[in-house]
């Protein structure tokens, strides 16, 4: 190593892998937001808590920033590296260290991915419900910085509700073991809950206990294609009403477009403006009934005007590949992303408002619309026209994100629902957080992280 900063951290910890390729800098410093341009001073690869702690350590010694990294799948700039900090990858930490039949746990690394945590919940006959489309490459780790939702957040909730413990290194180097997988313990603050959606500039997970569930009943998916925006709403009521709901999934025309360019296959003859995809449980001839009524009911008062339901496991899965690739259908336009949330029940109101908004403030670009629908997060999309400068684009897309983030206030809502604030969403935290709970943050910040090491310029500026 050329820089005596890293010769100081290997000899402190001799095992580490550590690499200053430029290949691996790229790679590692940026997350899927690509909007700056990594230069990270070196990528460090621990395999062990004791590895992560040094790193730590070192920091503090040497005025290093840290920037935590798990599968850097986000959306918000929050594992960017762009100021010559070192980039802390836990791809290496990802093994399960334990499975508790009684307490129906399951331990792991924080590097795992999440799709390995569904596999080896299955083989226990178990499930952690959890889930979203980058299951395959995001990290526990970084569900847990962000407190991940996705798709099944109707029915199971977010990840906190699914954490029993996390052992967790701070900023200051010292190692917590929070919670320890207890399911009572009113022994003061839950500094588990802390950690979570803290977005690695409290500490770093390195280990976390999941709670496992028995695995979701048998399910049906269905394909809805929608008139209007207007009848969303009602759709999403009439199917809440007579189903036990897994997922209510919301995509737009221009969407699917997307989708299929990419390789998925149509679904109907007709195109339609709106679409909706949603899973249900089906355990008896009474619920498949259920099912087609809700169906029925809004095909007779104009609330849709064609569906699909799935009659194999194959054709539910290319049902889903409609609403889980449209991400990366869009990967290539650099699109311009908003991650927002309101109540379900603010959710009409707001929903119309935004639509003439960025009618409005969007003519020229192409906006793609989907969310989870039933949770009152909805993701906006902003393709970057072929001609534009990436600065202009970003530019005039931030000044509708200002109006955006306007009616959100007015609506009680959140800038950001499950990508964590980041560095695209810092200058919005305001309005979704008060000026004394930013205090409070900026104080909580300073006890577990005292010299600031830890994702400066994250969530908000040091």
């Amino acid at each position: 190593m050329t820089d005596p900063r890293l010769d100081r951290l290997l000899a402190r910890a001799p095992a580490l892998r550590l690499t200053i390729e430029p290949a691996d800098l790229e790679h590692y410093g940026r997350d899927w937001t690509r909007r700056w341009t990594p230069t990270p001073l070196a990528i460090a690869l621990p395999a062990s808590v004791e590895e992560v702690q040094a790193i730590v350590c070192w920091a503090n010694e040497e005025g290093v920033a840290v920037v935590p990294s798990g599968g850097r799948t986000g959306l918000s700039g929050g594992a960017v590296a762009a100021n010559g900090e070192l980039v802390l990858s836990l791809e290496r930490m990802n093994r399960v260290l334990a499975f508790d039949e009684v307490d129906r746990t399951l331990t792991v690394q924080a590097g795992i991915p999440l799709e390995a945590v569904h596999n080896a919940a299955r083989e226990h006959g178990l499930a952690y419900p959890v889930d979203f489309a980058a299951r395959g490459s995001c990290s526990i780790g970084g569900n847990i910085a962000t407190n991940a939702g996705g798709i099944r957040v109707i029915r199971y909730g977010n990840t906190r509700e699914w954490i029993a413990g996390l052992t967790v290194v701070t900023g200051a180097g010292e190692v917590l073991q929070l919670n320890r997988g207890l399911i009572k313990n009113s022994s003061g603050y839950d500094l588990r809950q802390l950690l979570i959606g803290s977005e690695g500039t409290l500490g770093i997970v390195v280990e976390a206990t999941l709670r496992l569930t028995d695995p979701p009943p048998p399910t049906n998916v269905m394909l809805l294609a929608l008139p209007s925006f207007e009848t969303l709403m009602q759709v999403f009521a009439a199917f809440r009403e007579r189903l036990v709901l897994e997922a209510f999934e919301f995509f737009t025309d221009r969407a699917l477009h997307h989708v299929l360019a990419h390789g998925a296959q149509k679904p109907f003859d007709e195109l339609h403006p709106f679409y909706v995809v949603t899973e249900f449980a089906i355990g008896d001839e009474k619920q498949e009934a259920a099912a087609m009524a809700a169906f029925e009911h809004c095909l007779e008062n104009g609330l849709v005007s064609d569906g699909v339901i799935s009659q194999s496991d194959a054709q539910a899965a290319q049902l889903w590949r409609l609403r889980e690739g449209i991400t990366e259908s869009l990967a290539g336009y650099k699109p311009y992303k908003n991650d927002v949330s309101v109540r379900i029940s603010a959710m009409p109101a707001f929903l119309a408002e935004t639509q003439a908004l960025l009618s409005r403030e969007y003519p020229q670009f192409d906006v793609v619309w989907f969310g989870h629908i039933g949770d009152g997060n909805l993701h906006i999309n902003v393709l970057k026209p072929e001609a534009m400068a990436d600065g202009e684009f970003v530019g005039h897309c931030e000044q509708v994100t200002k109006l955006l983030a306007d009616a959100l206030a007015r609506h009680d809502g959140s800038i950001s629902a499950e990508h964590g604030i980041g560095l695209v969403k810092k200058p919005y935290l305001i309005g979704t957080r008060s000026a004394e709970e930013v205090v409070l943050m900026r104080g909580i910040k300073h006890v577990l992280d005292p010299n600031g090491i830890l994702n400066p310029g994250k969530l908000f500026d040091p």
